[in-house]
């Protein structure tokens, strides 16, 4: 790695006056487990660092009925994972973290680093957009909340500006309904080939009728994806099996993967359908279970 001067501030403030003394030469580090590997790598050079991991302020797990949960950006994957909150209100985002990486990198590993990393593989992404997340963005002027859905522009491109820092994640209160991330990877804690999230209400009378469904996908463009084709060929309807079928097909038509040294595009697309198809299924199952 080149040389660069390291800074660790104590607060947001500190560290968003850096970022606005150094807006072109700066980079945040939190857990650092992408950072490091792009610097050793030399695809980066900054001349500064600027390390916010001991910003103690930025690493909770809040939740509350009205308000719903709300996540400091340090927070690692393993305290999400173990949350007894989190594994009772979205257990979808507890049990996406068990096939996260390994143990030690989720001992570390930073949810807000994570997102701010951009990277379209990401398994964080796709849950959270799937629950309609917000991230909370603070810089020298002021606060913005932007949708995770929203936060991509590409590969490993988001909409955070040079002195903005990612603070805060929230996640609303959900209506009653079901949810699951499932991916495909060499092993099965890999970065995903391909990956689906997938959360689903069913109608409170019959159990039987799709009243609202988000099936987002990871891992198969430059940012992650809703199939919002798919989710519309699902809603008010009764869920069966020819049903689920199509809104796979749709689903996998909607993606835009590439092919690359360990799966061809085609093989990622018929990925695609097979895990919108499971996901569909097991989500529908867990709504119902969580209706009774």
């Amino acid at each position: 790695m080149e040389n660069f001067e390291y800074f660790a501030p104590q607060n947001v403030k500190e560290a968003c006056a850096l970022l606005s003394k150094y807006p072109e030469e700066a980079k945040v580090i939190a857990g650092g487990q992408s950072l490091l590997i792009i610097l050793k790598q030399g695809l980066i050079s900054p001349a500064f660092l600027i390390d916010i991991k001991g910003i103690k302020d930025l690493d909770y797990i809040r939740y509350d009925d009205k308000d719903g949960l709300r996540i400091g950006a340090l927070t690692t994957h393993r305290t999400l994972e173990t949350s007894s909150v989190v594994r009772r209100k979205f257990f979808m985002l507890a049990e996406m973290e068990h096939r996260l990486a390994s143990i030690q990198i989720r001992n570390w590993g930073t949810l807000g680093g994570n997102l701010c990393h951009g990277d379209p593989a990401s398994d964080l992404a796709p849950p959270l957009i799937a629950v309609g997340a917000g991230v909370k963005l603070i810089g020298p002027v002021g606060e913005r909340v932007v949708k995770v859905e929203e936060f991509f522009k590409d590969y490993y491109e988001t909409v955070l500006s040079s002195d903005e820092i990612l603070t805060e994640i929230h996640i609303p209160v959900s209506p009653q309904g079901g949810g699951i991330y499932l991916k495909m990877g060499i092993r099965e804690t890999d970065m995903a080939l391909a990956g689906v999230a997938t959360f689903l209400v069913l109608d409170k009378k019959s159990h039987t009728i799709c009243e609202d469904i988000r099936i987002v996908m990871g891992s198969v463009g430059s940012t992650p994806l809703r199939s919002i084709q798919a989710e519309e060929a699902l809603k008010g309807q009764k869920i069966e099996d020819r049903l689920i079928g199509k809104a796979a097909q749709i689903a996998s038509e909607d993606s835009q993967p590439i092919s690359d040294i360990h799966a061809s595009e085609e093989y990622k697309r018929e990925m695609v359908k097979v895990l919108v198809k499971r996901g569909v299924e097991e989500a529908m199952t867990r709504a119902v279970a969580a209706s009774h």
